[in-house]
């Protein structure tokens, strides 16, 4: 699967993603030179993983038959010192549905292997870039 990002205009910052059939625009802050026209990628790269969670989750009660109703994940970002080579994340994880705390705990402890936290976590990445 490709997922492509393209410039929306020459003028300005904003870019989409094209994912399938699924557009998301992406652009820098102001702060950073951008309009802020949509998410920035490291803001896709976080809500990555809070989507990842909530889905693994879901998932996985829908298959165990736990009663899970509302499902939140809240991704905090500390990137002070991410030039230093740390990226910090905090996940909450907040669950509605008449659950036993057994199952909270049990849905906690899934919200932690999803695939995108252990990629993150546990997979060296490489990645090449080439001109076209």
């Amino acid at each position: 699967m490709s997922i492509t990002v393209r410039r929306d205009d020459v003028s300005g910052t904003r870019h989409t993603v094209r994912i399938r059939a699924h557009e998301i625009p992406v652009d820098a802050a102001v702060a950073a030179g951008g309009n802020d026209a949509g998410p920035q990628p490291h803001d896709l790269y976080d809500a990555s993983l809070g989507a990842c969670k909530a889905l693994t989750v879901l998932v996985y009660a829908r298959r165990k038959g736990i009663p899970v109703e509302e499902i939140e994940v809240v991704v905090d970002r500390d990137d002070s010192e991410e030039r230093k080579g740390t990226y910090r994340l905090g996940t909450w994880l907040r669950l509605t549905g008449n659950l036993s705390e057994e199952q909270r705990e049990e849905l906690l402890r899934v919200a932690g292997k999803c695939p995108l936290h252990k990629l993150m976590t546990e997979v060296k990445t490489e990645i090449e870039t080439k001109l076209v």
